[in-house]
C-alpha cells in the first residue's frame, strides 16, 4: 500500500493490551514507529506512562529520528519521553555511513545483559570498523554544538515551506493543518502535487532529471523531502525552482497523461487472508502463473512497490483482485515493484497446494 501516515494513540495501545489479557495472554512489549517516514510522531510520553503502569517495555523504531531532541523546535527523542529501547538509523538524518545505526537503552525494565546476549546471537563477529568509526564521527559532530548544529537546517526548512506554499497547485503537509498530530518533525516536508494532475512518481522524475533534486520518499500523490545539516541555500533555490516549473508546466487538474488520481485506493487492506505461514510458503514448491490467473492462489514471493517499500503481498498470503489492481495502478504511475521474479508483473510466483 502507499506509505501510511500512522499516529499511535495511547488508547489504541491500551486497547491492544487489554484484548490480549482477555485472551489469557500478556503483552511482552509495545513497539511503536515514531517518527513516521513523513515525520509524524506519536505521543510517546503518554504511551510510556501506560507501559510503565503495566510493567511492559516500550520499544521505539526511531529510524528517522536520530536528530530529535537536538533543537528546541524538534520533538523530544524517544528516550527523553521514557522509552526503554530506541533504534535509530544514524545514517538517515545524521552524517554516518549507510547501514550504520544505534541502539539506545534507558531505565532498568530491560536487562542490559540480555540485550547483549541477543546482539551476540545476531551480530557478526567481524564488524565493519569503517561503519563504527562513522558512527563515532557523527556523535562527535553533534557533541561539538548540540544546541545549535541544526539551526541552519531549521531556517532552510522554514524558508522552503514558505516559498513552496506560495506556488499554485502545490500543497505542503504542515502541523497547523493537522491539529490531531501529537508532534511533527519540521525537517520533513511532504509536498502534494495531485492538484496538478501529477503523481509523486512523475514529479520526482522531473525534479531529479531537470533540477537534481532527490526526494526522500515518493508516493502516488506527493513527495517527501528530508532537510539536514548538509543542505544549503542553493538547494532551496533549486528545489523551489523545480516546483515552480511543475506548477507552470502542468495546469491544475490536468496531468502529463491525462489520468485521474482519484482511482488510487490508498486505504489499508482489510481483507488479508494468510493460507500458509511465510516459512511454510518459503519452503513450498512453486510455479509461475500469469498475473491475471493468480487471483485466489497463494503468493510465493514478496511483492513490494518501491518506494515506499511496504509489501502489498507476502509469501503465504492469498492473492486478491484488489491487491493486483493496486499493484497495476502504482506501476502505471511510475513505482518500481521489487521482490518479484518478474518486475513487469506479467507473471507471479505462487505456491503449489
Amino acid at each position: 500500500m502507499s506509505s501510511p501516515i500512522i499516529i499511535c494513540y495511547t488508547g489504541i495501545v491500551e486497547k491492544a493490551i487489554k484484548e490480549l489479557k482477555t485472551e489469557g495472554r500478556n503483552a511482552a512489549a509495545v513497539f511503536v514507529t515514531s517518527p513516521t517516514y513523513h515525520g509524524i510522531c506519536s505521543n510517546l510520553t503518554e504511551i510510556s506512562k501506560l507501559c510503565q503502569s503495566y510493567n511492559i517495555p516500550l520499544i521505539v523504531d526511531e529510524a528517522h529520528g536520530a536528530h530529535l531532541g537536538f533543537h528546541p523546535n524538534t520533538p523530544c527523542s524517544a528516550l527523553q519521553q521514557g522509552a526503554d529501547l530506541a533504534v535509530q538509523s544514524t545514517h538517515k538524518v545524521l552524517c554516518s555511513l549507510s547501514q550504520s545505526s544505534m541502539l539506545h537503552m534507558s531505565g532498568d525494565l530491560v536487562h542490559r545483559e540480555r540485550i547483549c546476549k541477543c546482539l551476540q546471537t545476531l551480530q557478526s563477529t567481524s564488524p565493519s570498523y569503517l561503519l563504527l568509526a562513522s558512527l563515532d564521527a557523527a556523535r562527535a559532530q553533534l557533541s561539538e554544538s548540540p544546541e545549535t548544529i541544526f539551526n541552519k537546517a531549521m531556517e532552510l526548512a522554514v524558508d522552503m515551506k514558505t516559498l513552496i506554499n506560495k506556488i499554485p497547485g502545490i500543497s505542503v503537509l504542515d502541523f497547523p493543518s493537522f491539529s490531531s498530530f501529537p508532534a511533527f518533525d519540521p525537517l520533513r516536508i511532504t509536498i502534494g502535487v495531485w492538484q496538478l494532475g501529477l503523481t509523486g512518481y512523475e514529479a520526482d522524475d522531473i525534479l531529479i532529471q531537470d533540477f537534481g533534486v532527490i526526494s526522500e520518499l515518493t508516493g502516488s500523490r506527493s513527495v517527501t523531502l528530508a532537510v539536514n545539516i548538509g543542505n544549503c541555500r542553493e538547494h532551496v533555490v533549486r528545489l523551489v525552482s523545480g516546483f515552480k516549473h511543475l506548477s507552470e508546466t502542468f495546469s491544475l487538474n490536468q496531468g502529463m497523461r491525462g489520468h485521474r488520481l482519484d482511482d488510487i485506493d490508498c486505504s489499508p487492506f482489510d481483507d488479508i487472508n494468510m493460507s500458509l505461514s511465510p516459512r511454510e510458503a518459503f519452503f513450498a514448491s512453486k510455479r509461475k502463473v500469469s498475473f491475471k490467473e493468480s487471483v485466489g492462489e497463494i503468493c510465493g514471493e514478496l511483492i513490494t512497490p518501491f518506494p515506499p517499500g511496504i509489501p502489498v503481498l507476502i509469501p503465504g498470503e492469498v492473492i486478491t483482485e484488489r491487491a493486483l489492481n493496486y499493484l497495476l495502478q502504482l506501476r502505471s504511475r511510475g513505482a518500481d515493484i521489487t521482490g518479484v521474479a518478474d518486475p513487469l508483473l506479467s507473471s507471479i510466483v505462487v505456491c503449489n497446494t
